[in-house]
């Protein structure tokens, strides 16, 4: 990837000092863009990749500014931000058909949630797929129905939102005090119900000790690594269907899909049902090997 330097949110100016910097970069027109991305994979051309980074600059601070809810330095989101189009441009294969900014998108928003799920770990969120998205969702439900001001969601506010987002009602209250800043730690989760649970109780470490935690974090590196090569074993139009439908945190829609390939939504599912099935056969055969031991692994590779 390029090494040159990219512009940062300096203290100087601040924001918009940036955002009158990065205008400076020319937008791409599609075949200026397709042979930019071929200098970079074919031939390693790293000004070809700052070319693609820079011209991008714009899409991360408009997708970053979508983030600044969370109590954290927008210099930091856009850098993360940055972190996610580079990584982007690294992977991105012009050949496929679609334009570099589709395909960025998914690693920006992936790399900015990821800063913030990592900053905000230190109150504990929780991690399952529910707390995860009332932690994206929240502000955005609460403008739907109207309840953006300061403070205490109203009961029925708060049910509303639970029923929408598929959460408990404890939790909606509780991610509503984190997201909107300091609160007493001694007030109730629920004001309606006498001798409710505090909002204390909820920051206990209860975390796991250095051991476990390294334990884990080795797993997840390994099923994603046998992620990544069962997924060797797709073509390219299965590949990007199930990456945007399966691995996103916001998928495409089966119509999306359609247009883009010119083939009929039922058709899209099929590829997408047959891809799942090939990578999930993938997973289990490595996991099967692994277990037999390297020698095992050697013979499946070879």
């Amino acid at each position: 990837m390029a090494r040159a330097a990219l512009p940062t949110i300096s203290s100087d100016g601040g924001l918009s000092r940036y955002l009158d910097e990065i205008r400076k970069f020319p937008m791409l027109q599609p075949d200026e863009e397709f042979m930019l991305a071929k200098r970079w994979r074919e031939h390693d051309d790293r000004d070809a990749a700052h070319q693609l980074v820079t011209s991008h600059l714009r899409l991360v601070a408009k997708i970053a500014m979508g983030y600044r809810g969370y109590g954290l330095p927008v210099s930091e989101i856009v850098s993360e931000g940055n972190i996610g189009l580079m990584q982007a441009v690294k992977r991105f294969e012009p050949d496929k058909g679609f334009r570099l900014a589709t395909y960025a998108m998914w690693w920006i928003r992936a790399s900015i949630q990821e800063y913030i799920l990592r900053s905000w770990s230190l109150v504990k969120m929780g991690t399952t797929a529910n707390q995860k998205k009332l932690f994206f969702n929240l502000r955005k439900v609460k403008g739907q129905i109207s309840a953006l001001e300061d403070g205490d969601l109203k009961p029925e506010q708060v049910s509303e939102i639970a029923t929408r987002l598929g959460v408990n009602e404890e939790e909606v209250v509780s991610m509503n005090r984190r997201l909107g800043g300091d609160s007493s730690l001694n007030a109730p989760l629920r004001a309606d119900t006498e001798g409710a649970s505090e909002w204390q109780d909820w920051l206990v470490d209860d975390s796991e000790d250095q051991e476990t935690l390294l334990a884990e974090n080795e797993e997840l590196d390994n099923r994603r690594t046998m992620l990544e090569a069962a997924m060797d074993k797709l073509n390219d139009r299965e590949r990007r269907i199930f990456e945007v439908r399966r691995l996103s945190e916001d998928p495409l829609t089966l119509e999306e899909l359609s247009e883009e390939f010119g083939v009929s939504r039922e058709r899209v599912r099929q590829i997408e049902v047959r891809a799942f099935e090939k990578v999930q056969k993938a997973v289990v055969e490595a996991s099967k090997a692994q277990e037999r031991g390297p020698a095992a692994l050697e013979h499946q590779a070879s």
